[in-house]
């Protein structure tokens, strides 16, 4: 029997915590913490051990961008970080994917979305919608950046990680890119495990920060605005 998804809610307006509480306890999943800031949201992680963690990235003390930098230390055990916001084009939000949040969501999401991403990255899985996430990366990626954990030698990669890793770079799934690359949808996973790998990388979202921070994928240019790129 598989055991409940666990999920800590971390967001300083207690209606949010409550309605959000009551969307995932209807579809099953278990809320075995909150909190109503950073500092408390470490505390609870700590004590609670949740598979997921939902937090705003905008709360008075210590805020949700330090606290994810806190909890997401490269320990084995380590739960998914999904990042709550009202703005999709924030700068938090980036430098909070560049820490390792598995992906974001807009307050305003619908139940089924919100349960649906959390079941998603409770698998390992990125919470990765290409369009919104392309234009954050675009609008704060720095080539250079001395975003830590960003610093990567692409090196290490062959030519066809480099492929693979561009084309995941402009949002292409795997069903996409097995298409785009005539392979196996099997096969491409597998390369997408490598280059995650190689680069020390926990999910998709953080390999589309590296293409972009490295200059793989170029910012405004002909590369973002490949057509396959679109959902």
């Amino acid at each position: 029997m598989t055991e409940p998804l666990r999920v800590l809610l971390a967001d300083d307006q207690t209606l949010v915590r409550t309605g959000f509480r009551m969307i995932l306890g209807a579809d099953g999943i278990d809320v075995v913490a909150e909190a109503a800031d950073g500092a408390e949201a470490v505390q609870a992680v700590r004590r609670s051990r949740p598979d997921v963690v939902l937090m705003d990235i905008r709360m008075p003390g210590t805020d949700g961008l330090e606290a994810t930098r806190r909890i997401l230390t490269g320990a084995p055990g380590e739960p998914r970080v999904i990042i709550l916001t009202t703005f999709d084009l924030d700068r938090y939000v980036y430098a909070a994917l560049a820490a390792g949040a598995s992906g974001f969501l807009l307050k305003d999401v619908t139940p089924e979305h919100l349960t649906a991403a959390v079941r998603t990255v409770r698998t390992g899985d990125a919470l990765l919608a290409p369009a919104i996430t392309r234009r954050l990366v675009q609008r704060f990626a720095r080539r250079g950046s001395d975003t830590e954990a960003l610093h990567h030698d692409l090196a290490s990669l062959t030519p066809r990680e480099l492929e693979v890793l561009g084309l995941l770079a402009r949002g292409l799934s795997n069903a996409e890119l097995a298409t785009r690359l005539r392979l196996a949808e099997a096969t491409v996973k597998t390369h997408v495990a490598r280059i995650l790998g190689k680069l020390g990388l926990r999910d998709r979202v953080q390999a589309v920060i590296v293409a972009y921070e490295t200059g793989l994928v170029s910012v405004g240019g002909r590369e973002a605005a490949d057509p396959a790129e679109q959902p």
